[in-house]
């Protein structure tokens, strides 16, 4: 109850300042006449600059945007994107009459609740002997007078938002056109990230396996030419544990370009595998109801092992946490440590992840302030 309370008197506030409003927008309304009339001889191309008439209507509508994200909800036009002059102009030239009509609707509310009160104070001021049905009929109908009003306030502030949506949202043609950059820039960001996984990984080959081969060579062309059997046998000891060495190196590599674990476990099982490979503490909680798609799960894997190997080899973490859960369509990883913060997310290594969760449409968000903790949070689509 003190919740639903709490709406209506943001939502009547809410109103109330867009009536207040109206009256920049009528003077406005005026002046963009004034400006058409005066540039009607005038080609397209010559009113395209942005004037002090559109300039001033686009403030004014994100202002308006603002104040429905403060006193209605979520902003209704859904985007984030700068407006531009003439649908601000033609939304702010259409607004006022919106606010007109809930300045009438906040009067009618301001009346019935006058007539409402005599149902409070009347019983003391009011002549009983003469006026008792008026007294009663006039309190009943300002109750149900304040009841209509305030579903047309919220009837208005629907209204606000609905015209808030249809002059500033952007047209099919403008969101295509903004979702063809978002996926070329994505596609390109892949295209490095695998770039830069394909160099990673000739890198650990050649800096670790391949100089294992090398030396494991080398060990068992002395033992073929030593003369002494016992030095033979002591390098073809230290070979075999070169060979050994060297297999365990393999397989770091080959779990790092991808783990076996998600196809035979899935995600859980291959976190599980981060956990127990890192080289601090590492705390899981992996709540799946619903198994994840394969690429959900292989980005969200990724995610949790670069973060952890971060928070070892740059943090001085003690402790790690890695929780992962989903809910409806989505597939949430947090991983968090206690260490000294100060991550970089425009670093090779955040970076690449930001590439490999938006090539999903997902978001990665990095909280890392001085002294930390450091927060890496992966919401990936699951559809």
């Amino acid at each position: 109850m003190r919740n639903f309370l709490v709406r209506r008197l943001r939502v009547t506030a809410g109103v109330l300042l867009g009536f207040l409003s109206a009256a920049v927008e009528l003077v406005l309304t005026l002046a963009s006449g004034l400006w058409l009339l005066v540039t009607l001889g005038r080609s397209a191309d010559e009113r395209r600059g942005e004037t002090p008439i559109l300039a001033g209507a686009r403030r004014w509508a994100g202002w308006q945007r603002r104040r429905m994200t403060l006193w209605y909800g979520p902003d209704p036009t859904g985007v984030t994107a700068p407006l531009t002059g003439m649908p601000a102009l033609a939304y702010v030239s259409t607004r006022w009459t919106v606010g007109v009509l809930g300045g009438v609707v906040l009067l009618a509310a301001v009346s019935g609740a006058g007539y409402a009160s005599l149902l409070v104070w009347g019983w003391f001021w009011v002549d009983l002997d003469r006026w008792p049905v008026t007294m009663v009929l006039s309190g009943c109908g300002g109750l149900f007078l304040l009841f209509l009003s305030m579903q047309g306030v919220h009837a208005v502030a629907l209204m606000d938002e609905q015209l808030a949506r249809h002059f500033l949202s952007p047209s099919d043609r403008m969101s295509m056109q903004r979702r063809i950059g978002e996926l070329a820039e994505s596609r390109a960001g892949v295209v490095q990230a695998v770039h830069d996984e394909r160099r990673r990984i000739e890198r650990d080959l050649h800096d670790g396996v391949q100089q294992r081969l090398v030396a494991l060579g080398m060990l068992l062309g002395r033992a073929r030419r030593a003369p002494d059997p016992g030095k033979s046998a002591e390098l073809l000891r230290q070979a075999h544990e070169e060979s050994q060495q060297a297999l365990v190196e393999l397989r770091e590599v080959a779990w790092r370009v991808y783990p076996a674990a998600l196809d035979e476990g899935g995600l859980a099982a291959a976190l599980e595998s981060v956990a127990e490979r890192a080289a601090i503490p590492v705390r899981l909680s992996c709540d799946l109801r619903d198994i994840p798609p394969p690429t959900a799960q292989a980005v969200a894997y990724f995610v949790a092992a670069e973060a952890v190997t971060n928070a070892v080899k740059h943090s001085g973490a003690g402790l790690v946490t890695v929780r992962a859960d989903r809910t409806g369509t989505l597939l949430r990883l947090c991983v968090e440590d206690d260490g000294r913060g100060g991550a970089d997310p425009c670093g090779s290594g955040l970076l690449g992840l930001t590439r490999r969760v938006a090539a999903l449409d997902g978001t990665l968000t990095v909280a890392s302030p001085a002294g930390g903790p450091t927060v890496i949070t992966a919401e990936l689509p699951c559809v």
